[in-house]
């Protein structure tokens, strides 16, 4: 097993969970994705990942804060939960479909690398940021060394 640390960037509606409210619960389950490459990379997540916590459908779309992941991806409980919007009928505690990674608040940024401003750096971020990649609406995306250095010198 690798000790490298890897980097992520995670989405979330600020409306729904922003990166004030993980700074006031310090740690929350990553629950709700419902994609099957976006889960996959959460599987691969390792504990200690940098996590850039990305405001999505927001006035202002950027990144807004960081992150670790917390925990080994583990079954979301959501999925069993006849209440959630998130459940699934087709998943069963003996073979569920849906897993998650708790995330550990780090800080809020100094101010917010706003998604023009990660557009701007688009030739420094290569063609394989899939961030600001036409038609990618992932809620988590792997993220190099290299780019994650270039996002946080925006800051």
């Amino acid at each position: 097993m690798s000790t490298r640390t890897r980097y992520w960037l995670m989405k979330s509606e600020p409306e729904d969970f922003s990166i004030d409210d993980l700074a006031r619960v310090k740690v929350e389950p990553w629950t709700g994705v419902r994609n099957y490459q976006a889960r996959n990379f959460m599987r691969a997540m390792q504990l200690g990942d940098g996590v850039l916590f990305y405001h999505s459908n927001a006035e202002v779309p950027g990144v807004y804060g960081l992150a670790e992941v917390a925990s080994a991806a583990y079954p979301d409980p959501s999925q069993f939960d006849r209440k959630s919007k998130y459940f699934d009928e087709k998943s069963t505690r003996e073979q569920p479909r849906w897993d998650l990674v708790d995330v550990r608040y780090v800080r809020t940024l100094k101010r917010a690398i706003t998604l023009d401003d990660i557009r701007g750096q688009a030739e420094k971020l290569g063609e394989d940021f899939a961030l600001i990649r036409k038609g990618n609406r992932l809620s988590v995306l792997p993220v190099t060394a290299a780019q994650w250095k270039t996002i946080l010198s925006l800051e």
